[in-house]
């Protein structure tokens, strides 16, 4: 018994001991202990929390979109981070009244350096409260990083490329930069697929191998004002230039280089169906005087 006692004695001063000092903060292994304690009991919380409001979301008892339901979790977990670091530092003996001091290290840290963290931080609860930015989404941003929004977190977004490339992006440029969000109100989206034939060409045939060539990719919609057109755009150099303009759906319009090979591929065997000519660029030479001069003419040698 008297050696029970005493055990207990000696981790009683074990644990409240003062290990450091500072100010008059004293800090035990008794108060590390606790602090441990509540960071594995938040972290806890905090996910248990998101996963309850995924469960409910899955059930389909929520008003919520599935935006506003990642948004929630995502909320909700950072309050309860904050909640828990408070309480932590109420355990280590720090009075949270008197954090002033700490406040104004803060704003120097911030002011030297942290600005971009602090900014990315406030961007990214502005794009979980917003609801033009979302999971799922397909976005292309001014720097020209285009693919669909995996994650949000509270300092980047991270964007998966179709091509599987994973692209860690600052919320702040979200904010500050303009972003195209393809997926954002309405599933049809309207694309130009460029063009060129040869000079001399039937217009007319142009147009009807330019729609023959839509109705060679299913995808393509059809209905009453989202018609496909064939749009002569402009006169170049060696070709007159069409653009094939056309109404896709969702799948196709967040894969724009594959929906543009798809489109290219049928205009090709429209237009070699129907004999029109998809011209290259050309240069004439010209011989005067012993030299050589390039035209569009012919060939002309002078001596």
């Amino acid at each position: 018994m008297h050696v029970f006692e005493g055990w207990l004695d000696w981790l009683s001063v074990a644990l409240t001991t003062p290990l450091l000092n500072f100010g008059h903060v004293s800090l035990t292994a008794g108060n590390l202990l606790s602090a441990i304690v509540v960071i594995l009991v938040v972290l806890w919380l905090a996910r248990s929390i998101e996963r309850l409001i995924q469960r409910l979301s899955q059930t389909g008892t929520t008003v919520l979109s599935q935006s506003g339901i990642y948004a929630l979790s995502r909320i909700l977990r950072y309050t309860v981070y904050a909640l828990g670091i408070l309480f932590v530092l109420q355990i280590l003996g720090i009075d949270i009244s008197s954090l002033a001091l700490f406040g104004g290290a803060v704003g120097i840290g911030i002011g030297l350096g942290l600005q971009n963290i602090f900014s990315n931080f406030v961007s990214g609860i502005v794009i979980l409260l917003e609801k033009t930015l979302k999971v799922g989404d397909f976005v292309e941003l001014q720097s020209g990083v285009v693919g669909r929004v995996s994650e949000i977190n509270m300092r980047y977004t991270r964007i998966t490329t179709n091509d599987s490339v994973d692209i860690v992006v600052p919320n702040s440029e979200f904010i500050n930069g303009k972003v195209t969000n393809w997926t954002l109100n309405d599933p049809y989206h309207r694309i130009h697929v460029p063009f060129g034939v040869a000079y001399g060409s039937d217009k007319d045939l142009v147009r009807e191998a330019g729609l023959a060539a839509v109705n060679a990719v299913p995808a393509t919609i059809t209905e009453a004002g989202r018609e496909p057109e064939v749009w002569l755009v402009g006169f170049g150099d060696s070709s007159l230039n069409f653009e094939l303009v056309v109404w896709v759906a969702l799948k196709m319009a967040v894969a724009p280089q594959r929906t543009q090979a798809i489109y290219l591929w049928a205009l090709e065997d429209a237009l070699r169906e129907r004999g029109l000519e998809i011209p290259f660029p050309q240069r004439d030479l010209h011989i005067r005087s012993g030299s050589l001069s390039i035209t569009k003419t012919g060939i002309e040698a002078n001596d």
